[in-house]
């Protein structure tokens, strides 16, 4: 059994309605393997029982910092040093705010502050809540700090409102809790990527645009943000979802992603286009859907600008600039020229020709040239590529 499959978790349960799937969620933690203490707020237990979480954990659940018997034997501090990750789930606004201020009033964020673990918080609340300035500066501060944002989802929620604030379903902070445990080479690194195809519109209804699917990209970013990297993603239009803890920007055509790009790339450590983006766009879009005229309809195109070569080329701020190159032919020739051409520190490089590789697909190859090495990484699945490719990033930041 792999050593994430015997982690000691405590998870932390404030009050919130999300504190319904703890059960569960602790139930299918211990099925992996995994030893789990549970601790209470005294707003958890309105949601959901002590009795309940012990029956479930097999362990006493504490729920109160001033408890002589706990006090006597150090057991406070003793949980603090005893867990290998200590989750809150659900993490409401108010506990987020109490980390971010460092604030211990009760055994909960006492050992918050105690303990040497890895901390996990899964945001739940009010979709207005999580928009709330307030709590979007608390979650970076904790971020910045270390602390892991596992969420949230999106969806309906118990209010009746829809939006982001869904606490994370149990299977999957079940999967987040359990992965291997992975050195956080890119702590306090800001990474933007970009992915996805563009669409350029030719009408209201119709548009040019390319088969990417976007999941390199977002591998890339799953892998950046496992390596403990605060991610940007600027993505086009694709059917996957994104990574909880990514910054998600939406772009259409490579116009809006240029504008994205230069914003947020300033703002970055590295810079990776892996965004499929359109060479060309309609030089005028119609303002009604064009009809049929003909066997034959002659279209004027102009280039649209180069985003990779626009952020290499910036002097001020700029990032460590990776871009991507998928060809049909000639794949290193044209990955080199690239590279040189635009100025950019190292270029990923893969044959798309290839049946079963590339464009829609979950697995790739790739080449990585820098100016003066390349590396080979041989076919295999896409978030493990990605992974190589970050951990070769990690080494030139």
């Amino acid at each position: 059994m792999t050593k994430s499959a015997n982690k000691k978790i405590l998870l932390g349960i404030s009050g919130g309605i999300a504190a319904y799937k703890c059960a569960e969620l602790v139930r299918r933690l211990k099925d992996t393997g995994c030893e789990v203490k549970v601790v209470m707020t005294e707003s958890a237990k309105h949601f959901i029982t002590p009795l309940t979480m012990q029956a479930v954990s097999g362990e006493v659940v504490s729920d109160s910092l001033l408890d002589p018997a706990a006090e006597a034997a150090m057991g406070h501090i003793e949980f603090a040093k005893w867990a290998d990750l200590i989750l809150v789930a659900p993490a409401t606004s108010n506990v987020l705010a109490k980390m971010a201020m460092g604030i211990a009033d009760d055994l909960l964020t006492t050992l918050l502050l105690a303990t040497p673990a890895k901390v996990a918080v899964a945001p739940a609340m009010n979709q207005q809540m999580y928009a709330h300035p307030a709590t979007q500066a608390n979650l970076n501060t904790l971020a910045d700090r270390g602390v892991a944002i596992w969420g949230p989802g999106k969806g309906s929620q118990a209010c009746g409102d829809v939006g982001a604030g869904r606490m994370l379903e149990p299977h999957e902070l079940v999967a987040l809790c359990t992965q291997p445990d992975i050195e956080p080479l890119l702590t306090g690194k800001t990474i933007t990527i970009t992915a996805g195809p563009t669409r350029e519109a030719l009408d209201p209804v119709r548009y040019i645009s390319n088969h990417s699917s976007g999941k390199m990209g977002y591998a890339l970013a799953e892998a950046a943000l496992a390596l403990g990297a605060k991610v940007h993603l600027i993505s086009g239009p694709v059917t996957i979802k994104a990574p909880a803890n990514a910054k998600l920007t939406h772009i259409e055509s490579a116009e809006q992603l240029l504008i994205a790009s230069m914003e947020l790339a300033v703002q970055s450590d590295a810079f990776i286009g892996c965004a499929a983006v359109a060479d060309y766009r309609a030089a005028a879009i119609e303002d009604q859907k064009m009809k049929k005229q003909g066997d034959e309809l002659t279209l004027t195109l102009v280039k649209n600008p180069d985003v990779i070569a626009n952020v290499a080329a910036l002097n001020e701020n700029r990032p460590y600039t990776v871009g991507f190159a998928a060809e049909t032919q000639d794949v290193a020739s044209y990955a080199q020229g690239k590279l040189k051409n635009k100025n950019l520190d190292m270029i990923c490089a893969n044959d798309v020709s290839k049946e079963g590789l590339g464009f829609n697909s979950d697995h790739n190859a790739l080449t990585l040239f820098w100016h003066n090495e390349q590396q080979d990484l041989a076919v295999g699945s896409k978030k493990d590529l990605a992974m190589s490719v970050m951990t070769e990033l990690a080494k030139r930041l």
